[in-house]
Parts: structure tokens; C-alpha cells; sequence
């Protein structure tokens, strides 16, 4: 005898006349993710490839390339199967899991930024224990944690989730967020303060030490040689301008869910967009162009091409 399974769907509301552009919107979006994955594994492959590369500052710089093309590959797949089908539908378990991605990799964005920040500092403010500080054992530790930890802080996150209640199916967005607590009967005190202490813990703390750290470092930086400051400048403001920009993003998440239903359906879409757009985009290029080592071998690379 066959058992019953009973599955939830949801229905993402958050698009705007997605049945008149839905090819348009399919073919930008599309090609942004194929933009997503082709400059991030490129900047990847120069750093796996090239030996000059294997020092703690690029393994990371790696890892929060590869974290980028995880956090897109969790939300594109997904949104342009949306865009082809007549209904924008998901189940609510699968919902679920986009959403502990969607955090996860989050989280794991600001831990790999404070492990650079820490990274920058031992080799600007003390070069001579640089080499036995950041070991690879320590570099290894440093992204285990990066991604481990967010992703065993959100397993509780997703299971207390799963066994609320809801009353609404249809969520205001075009992904699965945290306003998937707007669908919940009752609004729960545990949800709430276990999610302000994972918010904490892997965002405001790190975000705290990361300009502690970057401030500590030009301080000294400026008191040293022109040498060393053009050092710190070249490796800091690259790091920076991508904290920076993610901050703003999470920022903007954390707007949308205050303000869902104060905002015009057109500006939460540009707004929800601008989490999935810029940041997987906007990190390959600030690492491509601004690290002169990797700069150099993206030339190499192209005039390579080039002259096949």
C-alpha cells in the first residue's frame, strides 16, 4: 500500500510581469550566471594552476570565488526555471533549503573576509612570523571554519522553521529568504533571538574585527615606509571595497524584511536582484584587475587566447 505524501508549495509573488518578459528576463539572467561562473573558476584556475599563487592570501581569495559561484548556483538554476514555467512555485521543504544555502553561504562570505583581514595583518604589522603563523594547517583550519560554522549554526535555524505552522503560501520575493517567517502562524520568540544570535555571529562579529583589523593595519602601515603602505593599499582595498559591497547587500535583506510591505512591488524586485547581481559579479573583477599577481596572469591568460 502506497503511502500519501503530503507537500506544501509556495508561491513566490515577487515577480512583476514575468509572463510578458519571460524570455527576456531568462536570456539576462542566464547569461549573468554564465558571466558568474566563467570569471570566478577563472580567477580559481590561475590560482589552482600557477605555483606563485599557493600563498594564504589567494588560497582565499579562491575560496570566496568559490563560495560566490555555491551562493549563485543555490538562486539562478532555480529562477530560470521560474521564468519558463507558468506557475513560480516551490515546496516548502525545498524552500527551506534554499534558504539555509542562501545564509550558509552568507555567512561563510564574511568568515573568509575576516580570515583575509587576519591573513593581511600578520604579514603587514609582523612579516617575520608571518610564515609561522599562517601555516597551511592554519589555513586550513580558517576554511573549515569559514564554512562550517554558519552552516551548523543554520541547521537549527531551518529545523525550528520547518516545524512551524503556516497560515500563508506566498512569499513576497522571488527566492526563498528570511521572509519566509511572514508564512509562519505565529510569529516565534526562539526563531527570532536564534536568528539575531547567528546574525551576530558570523556578520556583526566578523564585520567588527575585519575594520579593527583593516584600521590597525593602515595605522601602522602609515607610520612605515612608502613601501609598506603601497603594500597594504594593493592587498587591503580590494578586501575592503568587497566587504563593502556585501554589507550594503545583507543590509538591504534585512530592509526588505522590515519594510516588505511598504515598498512598491517593483522596487523590492531591483532591490532583490541587487543581492544575486552584484556581489558574485562584482568580486572576480575587483580581484582580477586590483591584485597585481593576479592581474598579471589574467594578461598571460588572454593574450594567450588571443593569439590561438
Amino acid at each position: 500500500m502506497e503511502e500519501e505524501v503530503n507537500i506544501t508549495y509556495l508561491i513566490f509573488g515577487g515577480h512583476v510581469e514575468v509572463h510578458k518578459y519571460r524570455y527576456l528576463f531568462f536570456m539576462v539572467l542566464f547569461t549573468v550566471y554564465i558571466l558568474i561562473i566563467c570569471s570566478n573558476s577563472t580567477i580559481v584556475y590561475l590560482i589552482w594552476k600557477h605555483r606563485d599563487l599557493h600563498e594564504p592570501m589567494y588560497i582565499f581569495i579562491a575560496a570566496l570565488l568559490l563560495n560566490s559561484v555555491l551562493y549563485s548556483t543555490n538562486i539562478y538554476p532555480k529562477l530560470l526555471i521560474d521564468f519558463l514555467s507558468e506557475q513560480q512555485i516551490i515546496s516548502y521543504q525545498a524552500c527551506l533549503v534554499q534558504f539555509y544555502m542562501f545564509y550558509a553561504l552568507g555567512g561563510s562570505e564574511f568568515l573568509l573576509l575576516a580570515a583575509m583581514a587576519y591573513d593581511r595583518y600578520v604579514s603587514i604589522c609582523k612579516p617575520l612570523q608571518y610564515p609561522t603563523i599562517m601555516r597551511r594547517s592554519t589555513v586550513s583550519i580558517f576554511l573549515a571554519l569559514s564554512w562550517l560554522l554558519p552552516a551548523c549554526q543554520l541547521v537549527g535555524s531551518a529545523t525550528l522553521s520547518a516545524n512551524q505552522k503556516l497560515c500563508n503560501f506566498t512569499l513576497k520575493v522571488i527566492f526563498c529568504n528570511n521572509s519566509i517567517y511572514k508564512l509562519h502562524c505565529v510569529s516565534s520568540r526562539a526563531i527570532y533571538i536564534y536568528g539575531l544570535f547567528i546574525l551576530l555571529n558570523v556578520a556583526y562579529v566578523p564585520m567588527v574585527f575585519i575594520l579593527f583589523t583593516y584600521a590597525k593595519i593602515f595605522v601602522i602601515a602609515y607610520r612605515s615606509s612608502k613601501e609598506v603602505r603601497t603594500k597594504a593599499t594593493e592587498t587591503c582595498l580590494p578586501h575592503l571595497l568587497v566587504l563593502i559591497n556585501f554589507s550594503l547587500l545583507c543590509t538591504y535583506d534585512v530592509i526588505l524584511m522590515r519594510l516588505e510591505s511598504d515598498i512598491p512591488k517593483i522596487a523590492q524586485l531591483v532591490m532583490t536582484l541587487q543581492l544575486i547581481l552584484y556581489h558574485p559579479l562584482f568580486n572576480p573583477i575587483i580581484y582580477g584587475l586590483k591584485m597585481k599577481e593576479i592581474s598579471k596572469h589574467l594578461k598571460r591568460l588572454l593574450h594567450l587566447d588571443k593569439k590561438n
